[in-house]
């Protein structure tokens, strides 16, 4: 199977990578030519060969897309400007015209590229948990029939690229992503945003990875919304999430009031259809806080050495803590060697 992937060398798209040259597939990156890019792509020559391949280009550019697209059985369309933690440094939520040409108008050539070539007809989109807006109120799980109440930009855009995917007529799957985060981990001021006692599932991306591999030599993914979590041992409450992955990389637990409480979208999921589809769900966050001490390494030391100024930085940026002091006690909370 050849496939065309986009967004080839973000968080999830390595993941995919791996796991469809695992199972034989040909892949075709397409990305935007840069430094880190092209470290990226690189190594993953030297350890694929032949079984990867890049097209540098930006999918604003309809002929960049088409000539990527061109001669591939499926396509894999994850690039796209979030609100937090994005490859590109651009965030949605600041730079929303330009989100929108990456995100929507992007979204919509490739499209048109694929209707006006013979093939490939096949596409695999991911979109995001964040399409629901804000139901905390509501029981849980969000179901793919759910309606949809997008609160920002970022999710805005996944809802009109669904849409449009729907509409046209090519064979589809859109993916629902709950949320996954990268293995190297970048403490962000965004983690402040969530509320401690927000629900929210957690999926590793290395079985999104698996999912979307899975998902392309499907027979039965078509025309289906599928929603893509780690399951019901991944279905934590925020505080949990944040308590193990501080706690495991030595930082500890942050005070309550450095974190929002205005509800954040995000939310369990149903994820059963999915899992009978792909058979993905395989790690939890524990998997992740340990592949995150690993790629760490040697950091981990200086982590918990300079621990006292880790938290003091981190708190500094929390726009929901700036008014308070912050106190020797806070920041040296738990120190040992």
């Amino acid at each position: 199977m050849k496939v065309f992937i986009t967004g080839a060398f973000g968080n999830i798209g390595l993941s995919a990578i791996e796991e469809m040259i695992k199972q034989g597939d040909k892949v075709r990156c397409f990305d935007l030519k840069n430094r880190r890019n092209e470290r990226i792509f690189k190594n993953l020559k030297k350890k694929y060969g032949d079984s990867i391949e890049v097209y540098w280009g930006d999918i604003r550019n309809k002929d960049e897309v088409k000539r990527g697209i061109e001669g591939q059985d499926v396509v894999v369309h994850l690039a796209f400007i979030i609100p937090k933690l994005s490859a590109t440094g651009m965030e949605s939520e600041k730079v929303p015209d330009i989100a929108y040409q990456i995100n929507v108008l992007g979204t919509k050539n490739i499209i048109t590229a694929m209707e006006e070539l013979p093939y490939p007809k096949k596409l695999i989109f991911t979109s995001s948990v964040h399409v629901y807006g804000f139901t905390q109120h509501l029981n849980p799980p969000r179901k793919a029939d759910d309606p949809v109440n997008p609160p920002e930009h970022y999710s805005r855009h996944k809802v009109e690229c669904e849409n449009m995917i729907k509409k046209s007529n090519l064979e589809w799957c859109i993916y629902r992503l709950a949320a996954s985060l990268p293995i190297n981990l970048k403490l962000d001021v965004g983690m402040f945003d969530v509320p401690l006692n927000n629900r929210m599932e957690y999926v590793h991306t290395k079985d999104v990875g698996y999912a979307i591999a899975k998902g392309v030599r499907s027979e039965n993914v078509w025309r289906k919304v599928l929603l893509i979590g780690g399951g019901p041992r991944c279905q934590y409450y925020y505080r949990e999430i944040v308590e193990k992955v501080l706690e495991g990389i030595g930082v500890g637990m942050l005070p309550e009031e450095a974190f929002s409480n205005v509800p954040f979208a995000t939310d369990w999921m149903d994820t059963k259809e999915s899992e009978e589809l792909l058979h993905y769900q395989r790690r939890t966050i524990d998997d992740y806080v340990e592949d995150v001490k690993k790629s760490l390494g040697f950091r981990l030391f200086f982590i918990k050495l300079f621990r006292p100024t880790i938290r003091y930085l981190l708190l500094k940026k929390s726009p929901y803590y700036k008014k308070r002091p912050i106190s020797l006690r806070v920041i040296w909370e738990g120190y040992k060697l």
